[in-house]
C-alpha cells in the first residue's frame, strides 16, 4: 500500500493506534534517517496492523473511527507518525508526544541530506528545500521550486539533476510499504498484545500494567487520560508518580491484590468508581506523609510502593483515623521505606503485605509484626547513618527529623517546619564541615567527607551566608546568635569535636545523637505501644551492610540533571537518579547508581544502564554483576546512546 493511501486511511478511521501502545518516541535523528532512506528507496520495514471491527475497538486520540473493519498499528507507529507529521504538515489525531521532533525538516538539492531547520545557514540558500511545504504542494510546488531556480544563473547547469531529485523527494508519498494483518475471531486483546511484544521491533514492550490499562481503556477509553491529569496534579505539588504506581493503588482498592491480572474482569464502572477512591486515598496518604512526616517532595519521599498498601488500609476503614491509628499507619510506612521492604521483588512484597490487612486478625500490628520478622527489629542504630550521598536510605530520615522536630535555622534561628513560605526559605542540604576543607586536609575520603551525618538541612539564606566556613568559626556565631539551634539540629555540643582533626570523632557523635532522635520520634508516632521500638538487653546488633557509590557533589548533580534533560529531549525515557540497588529477597541497600535505567533505555530490548560518574572498581564490578552496562563519563554515556540507541529502528 502506498504511503500516501496509509495517511489517508489515518484521516479516513480507517487505520488508527491501539489504545494498549504508547506514545511517540522517536527523535530527530530517526526522523532524519526514516527519509533518507525513503529517499534513497531502502527498504524501511513494513506495518503490522490488526484487523478488527471498529465498534468494539479500543483506540488512541479522539479522531473517529471508520464504520465496519478498522486497523490497528501493532508495529509501525513511530514511522507512520513520522511520514504523516512532515507530509501533513501535523500530528495524527492519536499523537502522544513532542512535535518538534518532526517539524522543519529540509532537504539539500546539492548534497541530497536531511536536517532540521538552521536560521543561520539556511535562510539565505534556496538549495535547501522544506520537506513539508513541498509535500503539502505537490507538482504544484514542484513546478513552482522549478521556476524559482531556473531564474538563477548559478543553479542553471545543475537544474536537471534538481528536478530528479526534487521528484524523488516528492516521490515519497509514493513509496509502498508491505502490510501483514493479524485477524480472526480468536484474535483477543491478550493474543494481540502478546504478538505486539513479540514483533515491536523498536518501540518499548509492554509491561504487566501496560496491559492492565489496556483492557481498561477497551471499555473505558478515556482512562488513561484521566489518570495522567491527576498524575500532572500531583506532579506540579512537587511528587512524581507514574501510571503504574498509580494503578497499583487502584488495583489494592478495588481487589485487594498487588497482581495486575485481578483487574483483567473488572468492569469500566468499578475501575472508575476504585480510581475515585484511590485518588482520596492517595491524597490522604500524601497530606498524612507531608503534614505529619515532613516528606513534602518526590527526592525525600522514600518507599512510595507502601502507599498502595496505606490506600487499601484506608479503603477498608471507611472512615478517618483517629490521631494514635494515624500516626501507627506513618510509623509503618517510614519504617518500610528506611529498610527498603519494596527495594527488591515490589510485587511479592505488596501481596503479603495486603494479605496481613485481611480477615479478623489483619491490620496494623499485624502488618508492623511481619514487618519486624522481615527485618529483625525496627530500632535505628547509630550506624545506620553510616550511609552517604544523597542516595542513602538515611537521607530522607534526616529530612524527617529535621520537618518533625524542633530543628531550627541556623541564620534566623526559626523551625523548619513544612510551612515555610518563600524561595529562599526552601531547604537545602548543607555540609556542616565543608567538602573543600576537609579534601584539603588529605585525611578523609569521599564517603566520609559526604556522610549523611556531615549534612543538615538549612534554608537557602542561610546556607549561602555560612558558605564554605569552617564550624569551629561559624558554630560559636549560631550559638551565640540563636541558643539551642545547634542542639536542635543534633549537634555535639563538645568544642573539640568541631575541628578538622577531630571530625571522625564529630561523625560518630553525631550518629548517637541522630539514632536517639529517631528512635524518641518513631516512639512518639506509637503514643506508647513501644513494643515495636523496645530493644531488650539481650538484643544483638544488626550489622551494617556497607553501601557503596553515590552522587557526591553539586557538580555531579547537575551533570546528571542535564544529562536526564538530554536524553528527555530525544524522546527516550528519564532515568532514576541515586538508584537504590538492593537485595532481591532483603531489601538491604548493596549500592547507590548516579543515574540508572533498570529496564534498559528501551525496557524489554536492551539491557540496564548505570552511569556511574567518578566511581571506584568496586561500584563498577557491583553494577556489572547485576547486568548493567556502565558507563563512567558523560561523554561516553551520549556516544552509546547515539551509536546503539538512536540508529536502532523502531
Amino acid at each position: 500500500m502506498k504511503i500516501s493511501t496509509v495517511l489517508d486511511h489515518i484521516d479516513n478511521g480507517l487505520m488508527a493506534l491501539p489504545e494498549f501502545q504508547r506514545g511517540y518516541v522517536w527523535n530527530r535523528d530517526q526522523v532524519r534517517g526514516l527519509f533518507s532512506s525513503l529517499y534513497k528507496r531502502h527498504p524501511v520495514g513494513g506495518l503490522l496492523v490488526w484487523a478488527t471491527e471498529s465498534k468494539g475497538a479500543s483506540h488512541r486520540g479522539d479522531g473517529q473511527l471508520a464504520s465496519g473493519v478498522v486497523k490497528l498499528l501493532l508495529d509501525g507507529q513511530q514511522r507512520m507518525t513520522s511520514l504523516y507529521g512532515v507530509i501533513r504538515g501535523k500530528p495524527p489525531l492519536f499523537f502522544d508526544g513532542n512535535s518538534q521532533v518532526f517539524t522543519g525538516l529540509h532537504f539539500h538539492l546539492e548534497s541530497e541530506a536531511f536536517e532540521f531547520y538552521q536560521p543561520i545557514t539556511m535562510r539565505d540558500d534556496p538549495l535547501w528545500v522544506d520537506v513539508t511545504a513541498l509535500m503539502k504542494a505537490g507538482q504544484a510546488g514542484l513546478g513552482k521550486m522549478v521556476s524559482s531556480l531556473s531564474a538563477k544563473p548559478e543553479h542553471a547547469s545543475r537544474l536537471a539533476d534538481y528536478i530528479g531529485r526534487l521528484s524523488t523527494l516528492l516521490g515519497i508519498s509514493d513509496v509502498d510499504l508491505h502490510i501483514e494483518e493479524v485477524t480472526g475471531a480468536d484474535k483477543s486483546l491478550d493474543v494481540v498484545v502478546d504478538i505486539f511484544n513479540k514483533v515491536n521491533s523498536g518501540g518499548t514492550k509492554l509491561s504487566k500494567g501496560d496491559l492492565a490499562l489496556a483492557k481498561i481503556c477497551a471499555d473505558w477509553p478515556d482512562a488513561r487520560a484521566v489518570m495522567k491529569k491527576k498524575l500532572a496534579e500531583w506532579e506540579k505539588e512537587g511528587f512524581d508518580f507514574n501510571l503504574d504506581w498509580l494503578l497499583r493503588s487502584i488495583n489494592t482498592t478495588l481487589t485487594g491484590e498487588a497482581k495486575f491480572l485481578y483487574l483483567h474482569d473488572k468492569s469500566a464502572d468499578e475501575v472508575q468508581g476504585a480510581l475515585k477512591r484511590a485518588t482520596r486515598h492517595i491524597e490522604t496518604s500524601i497530606n498524612m506523609i507531608s503534614g505529619r512526616l515532613g516528606l513534602d517532595h518526590s527526592r525525600v519521599f522514600f518507599g512510595r510502593f507502601a502507599v498502595p498498601v496505606m490506600v487499601r488500609y484506608l479503603d477498608q476503614k471507611g472512615t478517618a483515623l483517629d490521631e494514635a491509628e494515624r500516626d501507627k499507619l506513618l510509623f509503618w510506612f517510614a519504617q518500610a521505606g528506611m529498610w527498603g521492604r519494596y527495594s527488591g521483588s515490589t510485587e511479592s512484597y505488596l501481596d503479603k503485605d495486603l494479605e496481613a490487612l485481611e480477615g479478623a486478625d489483619g491490620g496494623l500490628d499485624r502488618l508492623l509484626e511481619q514487618l519486624r520478622l522481615w527485618h529483625g527489629g525496627l530500632r535505628v542504630e547509630p550506624d545506620h547513618f553510616t550511609g552517604w550521598s544523597k542516595g542513602a536510605r538515611f537521607y530522607p530520615v534526616l529530612y524527617m527529623l529535621t520537618r518533625m522536630g524542633g530543628a531550627k535555622d541556623w541564620g534566623t534561628g526559626l523551625p523548619l517546619k513544612a510551612n515555610l513560605l518563600g524561595k529562599m526559605n526552601r531547604l537545602e542540604v548543607h555540609h556542616i564541615f565543608p567538602k573543600s576543607k576537609l579534601y584539603k586536609s588529605g585525611r578523609y575520603g569521599r564517603s566520609q567527607i559526604n556522610a549523611v551525618a556531615n549534612f543538615c538541612f538549612l534554608t537557602k539564606d542561610t546556607n549561602l551566608d555560612i558558605t564554605d566556613r569552617a564550624p569551629a568559626e561559624y558554630f560559636p556565631e549560631v550559638e551565640k546568635k540563636h541558643p539551642g539551634a545547634l542542639a536542635s539540629q543534633w549537634i555535639p555540643l563538645d568544642k573539640s569535636l568541631w575541628t578538622i582533626e577531630n571530625y571522625d570523632a564529630f561523625l560518630e557523635a553525631r550518629k548517637e545523637l541522630l539514632a536517639s532522635e529517631a528512635n524518641r520520634r518513631f516512639a512518639e508516632l506509637l503514643h506508647g505501644d513501644d513494643r515495636w521500638v523496645h530493644q531488650p538487653a539481650t538484643a544483638v546488633k544488626v550489622a551494617v551492610p556497607k553501601v557503596i557509590g553515590g552522587i557526591v557533589s553539586e557538580e555531579e548533580e547537575l551533570e546528571i540533571i542535564a544529562l536526564n534533560k538530554w536524553i528527555s529531549s530525544l524522546g527516550l525515557p528519564e532515568g532514576e537518579v541515586s538508584y537504590d540497588l538492593a537485595d532481591e529477597e532483603t531489601g538491604a541497600q548493596k549500592a547507590i547508581f548516579d543515574l540508572a535505567w533498570p529496564n534498559g533505555l528501551q525496557p524489554g530490548l536492551s539491557q540496564p544502564v548505570a552511569v556511574l560518574l567518578n566511581e571506584g572498581e568496586e561500584t563498577i564490578a557491583l553494577a556489572n554483576a547485576a547486568g548493567y552496562r556502565c558507563f563512567r563519563s558523560s561523554a561516553d554515556f551520549k556516544q552509546y546512546v547515539k551509536r546503539e540507541i538512536l540508529s536502532h529502528a523502531a
